[in-house]
């Protein structure tokens, strides 16, 4: 007997109530890559938006939570997907100051709108290139509210089981020297099991994950400015990994941990960069393919290498003479830069800082001068102070640095990562670039897509950099190691200001006295084509001139800063590593090896071209050094057996 219209109305109202409420049905959109390799599905099962992500028929991230907690609402639950708008992205971009010039973007772009109630709420972006997964939230205005602030992102990630990890853990606030911490400054852990969650406060991006037998993948965050905080990596025990924002007792308790934001208003890229081996993770341009830039550069900067007294001879080393020495130094090496460090305003002054700035500019060399940021945030004494927090001071200092030609400026000393002081960060690279000057961070952030955003922006640490060379034999013992880490995680998604390849046996002026270097004077060639900055104040000093081989002083005189082109070519984090970079038509394949027993690697030479003769720099097994010209063979390889700590360069002669 057919049933009444009102009953069928009735039963019609309950399905639609039913499917709104997400209890009957569930819907699921999955979108992929341009060559298809990349595969994303995304679904609102139980009211609770997730999403997977394989990579050429394997599961890298399982079913992992979205969504944020508002103080305005819950945009975690109850979330029906109601569309998801697909369309294809491109875009070409050049960049200077990264490890590829030229870029040349697909990707595929799903927007994926969100209802709660009826409503709409949310929407997630979801971007998937060749290599690199991407998603952020718009945050949907409701009704009269126009701003909120957002508690806490469920943005979380789900490895399979049998997943390792390779993390540098987060400290706590207010710690270390001067009680500067956290600055992305602590030792990486490798090869541990998922689970884990550092020392009680998570992990600092960029975060490195092999999944077993299927692939690897590095979480990352980028398009970090004033208008949100920066995140870190949380884990409660298992193998989701969730999004965490600042610590509380951060910039001296100052700021709020939640960002606030408009609405409607976007939040940063949580990017996923993934790959069957390595190669897609340390050639990744992702950080930079999703942001834009915030301003025109006021002027053509000029990037180059560089020296520094004080990574030799410290503090003591800050004043006229020896800068003036540096400078002639710089000069005979053909670099572009001096960096002097703290101190400087009162062991030398700003009238002969002056001085010093018209002499550089004579020899065709340029200034970065060294600031402390702080204002209130940690007990750092090191001068000038108070000069950089502040936007009237900062200025005005700007001005006279560009009235005496200072190049840039290294600015030391940061208080954490909440939403104040990325705004912080903002400004200085803001201010600096009203005046013509480069910018370095030192006891910093992350960059998190900044050398594209922020044009006149230059390096970071945020990293284990050399000074810890020269206060501990420890992190000279472990050179090698913690160098074979870096062009896998922190150098994949930003510049890296390392401040390395010293030459001198010892970390001290004279050269006799102070922690030992292990690492072989080919090993130092080699982490300058390694580690990817495009301003490099490389660890050199003035007697490496007469102390140290003419072939690897000859080498440093050259090697470029900036490169077109990035290939992997072989590693593992910790292990080993061999990269090749091209500058202009020119490669340079660059190695090193931490491993306790040599590397014998058979490489092609075929990126040099048929005929080209080669000019290897390499060591015997006793770490001493060599130069050789060598003509390639018909099958364009090259055998090289490369020592621990040691290394390997090959080049076009």
């Amino acid at each position: 007997m057919p049933c009444p219209d009102s009953i069928i109305m009735k039963k019609a109202l309950l399905f639609i109530i039913l499917a709104v409420s997400g209890q009957l049905w569930a819907a699921e959109k999955q979108f992929s890559s341009p060559d298809g390799t990349v595969v994303v599905s995304v679904t609102d099962t139980g009211g609770q938006p997730t999403y997977t992500v394989s990579c050429q028929g394997a599961v890298l991230l399982e079913s992992s939570p979205l969504g944020l907690k508002t103080n305005v609402g819950d945009l975690t639950s109850d979330l029906v997907m109601t569309s998801c708008n697909e369309q294809a992205v491109t875009d070409r971009y050049m960049l200077r100051n990264i490890k590829q010039s030229q870029v040349d973007y697909q990707a595929t772009e799903a927007v994926c709108h969100f209802a709660q109630g009826g409503k709409p709420v949310l929407d997630v972006i979801f971007r998937v290139s060749n290599r690199d997964v991407a998603y952020r939230y718009r945050i949907l205005q409701q009704k009269e509210t126009r701003c909120c602030s957002v508690l806490a992102e469920a943005s979380g990630f789900r490895f399979p089981e049998g997943t390792t990890t390779f993390l540098c853990p987060q400290s706590k606030p207010m710690g270390g020297f001067a009680r500067t911490s956290p600055s992305y400054e602590t030792p990486y852990t490798l090869d541990e099991p998922v689970g884990r969650n550092g020392w009680g406060e998570g992990y600092t991006f960029p975060c490195l994950f092999h999944v077993a037998d299927s692939g690897w993948v590095l979480l990352s965050e980028t398009g970090v400015d004033g208008d949100y905080c920066a995140s870190r990596l949380l884990c409660d025990g298992g193998s989701l990994y969730r999004i965490g924002f600042p610590q509380q007792g951060e910039c001296n308790g100052s700021g709020s941990v939640e960002p606030q934001v408009p609405m409607p208003g976007l939040t940063p890229w949580r990017t996923i960069t993934v790959g069957a081996d390595l190669k897609n993770i340390v050639e990744t341009t992702v950080p930079f393919d999703l942001v834009q830039p915030k301003y025109q550069a006021s002027r053509e900067y000029v990037y180059g290498r560089g020296t520094w007294s004080w990574i030799i001879g410290m503090d003591p080393s800050c004043n006229y003479d020896e800068q003036r020495r540096y400078i002639d130094f710089a000069a005979d090496m053909g670099y572009e830069s001096v960096l002097i460090d703290a101190f400087w305003d009162r062991e030398i002054g700003y009238e002969r800082i002056a001085q010093l700035a018209r002499y550089a500019q004579s020899k065709g060399v340029g200034l970065f001068l060294w600031y402390n940021s702080n204002g209130s945030w940690n007990d750092a004494p090191q001068t000038p102070i108070g000069r950089m927090h502040r936007p009237i001071p900062r200025r005005q200092e700007m001005q006279w640095m560009r009235d005496t030609g200072i190049r840039g400026i290294k600015v030391d000393f940061f208080g954490g990562d909440k939403q104040n002081m990325m705004r912080l960060y903002e400004d200085i690279l803001a201010d600096a670039n009203d005046y013509g000057l480069l910018v370095i961070f030192h006891g910093c952030t992350l960059p998190r897509g900044w050398e594209r955003m922020y044009p006149n922006y230059a390096a970071s640490e945020a990293v284990l950099a050399s000074e810890n060379l020269h206060f501990g034999q420890g992190a000279c013992d472990a050179e090698a190691r913690n160098a074979c880490i870096h062009p896998f995680i922190r150098n994949t998604v930003g510049s890296m200001d390392f401040g390395g390849s010293a030459l001198n046996k010892y970390y001290g002026a004279d050269n006799q006295h102070g922690t030992v270097r292990r690492t072989s004077d080919v090993y130092a060639l080699a982490t300058a084509v390694l580690f990817q900055s495009s301003v490099q104040h490389f660890a050199l000093a003035p007697n490496n001139l007469e102390d140290a081989p003419a072939w690897a002083v000859d080498f440093m005189k050259q090697v470029p800063t900036t490169w077109d082109e990035t290939r992997f070519i072989d590693g593992y984090p910790g292990r080993y590593v061999i990269l090749a970079r091209r500058s202009g038509s020119r490669w340079f394949l660059a190695g090193i090896n931490a491993e306790d027993k040599p590397l014998k690697t058979t490489l092609s030479t075929a990126l040099f071209g048929a005929g080209t003769p080669l000019a290897v720099y390499s060591d015997d097994a006793g770490l001493t050094g060599s130069c050789k010209a060598v003509r390639q063979n018909k099958k364009q390889q090259l055998t090289v057996t490369i020592p621990q700590n040691g290394g390997v360069v090959v080049c076009g002669r």
